[in-house]
């Protein structure tokens, strides 16, 4: 295991805290917000100038998530190898990233969609009216869902994160090592 790993470990967290507590935000804050505009026609463009304007800095973000993470995985390949549960849990990580990419691309493409209607009526940022043309109430009601969705997978790379660094405690290294060798022993496998 190498010894520091700072500058990767910080862009894999800050990177995470930011994809994180923005797409919280969003769903929270800015689509509420956007929803009280008085006028239906401004409620869709108010936040989707708040979405453009936080998309390059989620890209960053999730770049430098990326650039971290990948980073990691690659200076603790050894562990990842010999430690009993580390592999688990980085499989477990590398799918719960992909699927948080996922979505978070699909969002962003539904977002466009409502983006390009220029102002179309709605009762909420994530709620068509009468008035909504069909295709951007499509993209509404999915991004109803898809708003949560990307804060509830990010905050599970942030709970995975912490298991991450709890497997790396000299204890549990040490258990899971042996663990790893002893299961190696059994006959059967």
């Amino acid at each position: 295991m190498a010894e520091r790993h700072t500058a990767l470990r910080s862009m894999h967290d800050v990177g995470l805290a930011a994809w994180f507590g923005g797409s919280l935000m969003g769903a929270v804050g800015l689509n509420a917000a956007a929803s009280q505009a008085r006028n239906p026609t401004e409620r869709s463009s108010v936040a989707s100038a708040g979405w453009a304007r936080w998309t390059p800095v989620n890209a960053a973000a999730i770049g430098a998530h990326l650039v971290g993470a990948t980073g990691e995985l690659v200076t603790e390949r050894g562990r990842v190898a010999a430690q009993s549960g580390v592999g688990t849990m980085s499989a477990a990580k590398t799918a719960l990233t992909l699927a948080a990419l996922g979505v978070t691309g699909y969002s962003r493409k539904l977002g466009r969609t409502i983006e390009q209607a220029g102002g179309a009526p709605v009762d909420g940022t994530t709620e068509p009216s009468g008035q909504t043309p069909p295709h951007v109430a499509a993209a509404q009601r999915q991004l109803r869902l898809l708003q949560w969705a990307v804060p509830a997978l990010t905050g599970a790379l942030v709970i995975i994160t912490a298991l991450a660094g709890e497997q790396q405690k000299p204890r549990q290294v040490a258990r899971g090592v042996v663990g790893r060798i002893t299961g190696l022993l059994r006959p059967g496998r």
